[in-house]
């Protein structure tokens, strides 16, 4: 039984990390209507920055967040203005096809300057430091903090959206942005505050993700696929449907894998397709149809 507790514990604070990757995707879909293919691979992209700064200077990976959050968050705002505002209409082939593009670029970019070879960051001691809460169970402090920063997350996106004039506005442009032109609200300027808050969380996930895990420069892919599984399992339109369907994912995966270590990520895709045929819509679904 302390087993299966654990596997189900390790799954549930899984669920954290996924749900930061998820959150970034959520947010620019929300509020863009624009799915950013490229998802998965700028956090990859964070995360190979914060390994290089880490290695030469030696500094810790918490403090680098300090330095990369903000550098991302910038970024993504540039590359919404400058780029991603042209792409937005009607046709939702033409992000998709830029945002590809920026995928296969930033991998091979990765490839070049750091070769194919995983890395990671490394945090002594606390990335093996675990809380004993009986004989046979215990939890990672690791994934604990991770587990706190996504609920942190969500619980400031919640309080951003609800109680804020920018959040008031995110809305607005997400639900009719013809008429929040028309109201004066500058969309371009607001899709790019949207794009760096997305940036900035998903810099946290690659982040923790190095943490956590040894990464490798393609590895983009395999996130966007977790993030936008865990978005259509909670559903369209909520941040804390996004956190139960990444853990809904987490603990599928952790489950599979105790059978064999081959069945985890099969577990997780197999969850995922039972919940669209319960609920199309995902779980929380809010968004209206178009």
């Amino acid at each position: 039984m302390g087993e299966w507790i654990n596997t189900i514990l390790q799954g549930l604070l899984l669920g954290g990390l996924y749900s930061l990757f998820a959150t970034g995707l959520a947010l620019s879909f929300g509020v863009m209507r624009m799915i950013n293919i490229a998802h998965g691979d700028f956090a990859i992209l964070a995360a190979f920055a914060a390994i290089a700064v880490v290695e030469p200077l030696g500094l810790s990976p918490f403090l680098v967040l300090l330095v990369i959050v903000p550098l991302m968050g910038v970024f993504g705002y540039l590359l919404q203005r400058l780029i991603l505002n042209r792409t937005l209409g009607q046709d939702i082939l033409p992000p998709l096809l830029v945002t590809f593009g920026f995928s296969i670029v930033i991998q091979n970019l990765l490839l070049v300057t750091f070769s194919a070879d995983t890395r990671s960051l490394n945090v002594g001691e606390l990335g093996t430091a675990s809380l004993a809460l009986s004989g046979e169970v215990a939890v990672g402090v690791l994934p604990l903090i991770i587990m706190a920063v996504a609920v942190g997350v969500l619980l400031g996106l919640q309080w951003l959206f609800s109680a804020t004039p920018l959040g008031r506005a995110f809305r607005a442009a997400s639900d009719d942005r013809e008429a929040a032109q028309l109201m004066g609200i500058d969309n371009r300027h607001i899709y790019g505050l949207a794009m760096a808050l997305a940036m900035s969380i998903v810099a946290i996930a690659g982040v923790f993700l190095a943490i956590r895990a040894n990464i490798a420069p393609s590895e983009g892919p395999a996130r966007l696929l977790y993030a936008f599984e865990a978005v259509i399992i909670g559903g369209l339109g909520s941040f804390w449907g996004t956190l139960v369907g990444a853990i809904i994912l987490g603990v599928a995966q952790t489950i599979g894998g105790k059978f064999d270590p081959g069945w985890g990520i099969l577990a997780g895709h197999l969850a995922f397709l039972a919940v669209l045929v319960v609920r199309p819509n995902g779980l929380f679904a809010r968004t209206r149809d178009r």
